[in-house]
């Protein structure tokens, strides 16, 4: 039984190792086709091989599977089209996505926390809205929206589907329209922050979406703790906080560096 016991113990660390290391092997492809292509498809292509399990299974199941893959997908196909957009040429940023996309797949992904899936889903807002505006701002708004309200509609399933309400469709495609509708709203009004340094650019309306985003999820986990009813104390200092930031983010920080 002991003996039974190491080698189920051997395998696991054995498991978790090659785990790290074809995960680190994934990202490291990932980023680096990218420079070596001058193209995103190829890194696209990686992410949705990366995902074959979530074909392997019968047509009925296929977009149930999706869906519930769509915050994974959306945070490789964002790190995939911040590398293109960071160049062909190989500079610190891409280091940075690297390892932040390695982070991603090897720590945070694989947790299932409340706390962690909240995280995860904050983060595939701020980079999936800053990867669709960089990647086709200059296109078609019509394009931008939908991405957008895909996005929107993600990360809102992503915590709600963990929750013990399960009548959460509706609340889904509120949140898809309304980053759809703040989406078509920048349009017209597109602000960007440039860190020459760094070689990064970061879009107004992903700090926006953001913080909306971490807000929207405070209102609603009050709101479930409380019978359906937001407790006002709770919620107002980070309320105002997160309003605050926001109007001084668009009073003050507004000086747009390119015009699309």
């Amino acid at each position: 039984m002991a003996d039974y016991v190491i080698i189920r113990r051997g395998r696991n660390i054995l498991s978790t190792i090659l785990h790290v290391l074809l995960n680190l092997v994934l990202a490291i492809a990932t980023i680096f086709l990218n420079l070596a292509t001058a193209s995103f498809i190829p890194g696209c292509v990686l992410v949705l091989l990366s995902k074959w399990r979530m074909f392997a299974v019968r047509p009925r199941y296929l977009f149930v599977n999706i869906k519930s893959n769509l915050v994974d997908l959306i945070m490789g196909f964002s790190f995939v089209f911040l590398a293109y957009c960071a160049g062909n040429i190989l500079s610190p940023l891409h280091y940075v996505l690297t390892a932040l996309y390695s982070l991603w797949l090897i720590v945070l992904k694989p947790m299932s926390s409340n706390f962690a899936t909240k995280l995860q889903a904050l983060l595939a807002v701020f980079f999936g809205s800053t990867a669709i505006t960089l990647m086709v701002a200059s296109s078609s708004s019509g394009l931008t929206v939908l991405l957008n309200f895909i996005l929107g509609f993600a990360v809102a399933r992503h915590v709600l589907v963990q929750s013990e309400d399960t009548e959460y469709g509706l609340i889904t495609l509120i949140s898809g329209l309304i980053f759809a509708e703040i989406s078509w709203l920048a349009e017209f009004w597109l602000i960007v922050y440039s860190f020459k340094a760094f070689g990064l650019i970061i879009p107004q309306i992903s700090i926006i979406l953001t913080i909306l985003a971490f807000l929207a999820g405070l209102l609603y986990q009050n709101a479930s703790q409380n019978d359906q009813k937001i407790e006002k104390k709770d919620i107002l200092v980070p309320t105002i906080f997160a309003i605050s930031v926001i109007l001084i983010i668009v009073l003050w920080f507004s000086k747009p560096l390119f015009n699309v």
